[in-house]
């Protein structure tokens, strides 16, 4: 007898007997009048396999929404941030406020920006 049989020619059934009896018992249950169990199960298994995807999109839906890439306005550091939230510079340190896709600063009322100038100097002799 020949044992050398290649092994493309052989047929692995092993795993056969679980699908048979899964699809008997779903066979049983639309013949006996119970075919909604069996449509509420696919359903279900469906919902399983495509919620990951649809939460997925919409995900990046709402990411490309509220994400925001600005600079610092104090010391022009470019960075991201959440659309309505409150964050901090990396750079400076400098605390922000992210609102319509831009960096805002969040200063007390009553507080005045003040930009400083470098004046050169002469000496005047005596």
């Amino acid at each position: 007898m020949n044992q050398d049989i290649p092994k493309t020619f052989r047929l692995n059934l092993s795993g056969m007997g679980c699908w048979l009896t899964l699809l008997t018992t779903f066979l049983l249950l639309g013949a006996v009048g119970l075919g909604w169990v069996v449509n509420g199960f696919l359903i279900l298994i469906g919902l399983v396999l495509i919620s990951p995807v649809i939460g997925w999109f919409v995900f990046r839906w709402w990411l490309r929404r509220n994400l925001v890439e600005d600079k610092c306005p104090v010391c022009t550091y470019e960075f991201t941030g959440f659309n309505q939230t409150e964050c901090q510079c990396p750079s400076c340190g400098e605390p922000l406020r992210v609102e319509q896709g831009h960096f805002n600063r969040l200063t007390p009322p009553g507080t005045i920006d003040v930009e400083a100038v470098e004046v050169s100097v002469k000496q005047i002799e005596d």
